[in-house]
């Protein structure tokens, strides 16, 4: 079957990118893996994460891609291959899988959404900033050290206690 993407030059997307096995915690068990991964993958083609947050099975990003560029699946498969060469290989794997020379530990496809105007684009920072309370990880957004929360608070985006919290001093800035 082939699946039809958005793909706009320039374009701002939201995504959601899922391990294969939910009940596995290796995004945050591998945050640092994964950031230095998505860093190497900036460095060498090109984007601005807007917003993020990286949870223990999966994670939100909303990304804007270079005025001449839509080819944010080639940024995907190098990340997800990247951080997968990066662990043991310790996953439940699939014949169809192990026929293809695959890892078993990203679900194969994500979910991406081309943002449409301002509103969209706020809705979706939103989302992606609450998230960690909206799935009971933290009871304030601002406990949530894998975000761009924290930097959208020095920024004044955001007042430190949006979502019930209090910025922590001891957050990662993901994002830049």
């Amino acid at each position: 079957m082939h699946y039809r993407r958005a793909d706009v030059a320039g374009g701002t997307y939201f995504f959601t990118v899922n391990l294969a096995e939910r009940k596995r915690t290796l995004l945050v068990d591998h945050v640092d893996v994964l950031w230095v991964v998505i860093q190497k993958v900036k460095a060498t083609h090109s984007f601005h994460i807007d917003a993020m947050v990286i949870l223990s099975d999966h994670l939100h990003a909303l990304w804007t891609l270079p005025g001449t560029d839509a080819d944010y699946p080639t940024r995907w498969a190098l990340i997800k291959a990247g951080f997968s060469r990066c662990l043991p290989q310790d996953e439940r794997r699939n014949s169809s899988r192990i026929a293809k020379g695959e890892r078993g530990i990203w679900q194969r496809r994500y979910w991406e959404h081309l943002i449409r105007d301002e509103s969209d684009y706020s809705n979706h920072v939103d989302y992606i900033h609450y998230n960690p309370v909206k799935h009971g990880h933290v009871k304030r957004v601002a406990e949530w050290p894998y975000s761009t929360f924290h930097r959208y608070v020095a920024r004044g985006i955001y007042p430190p206690d949006w979502g019930g919290g209090v910025a922590m001093n001891d957050e990662k800035d993901f994002g830049e």
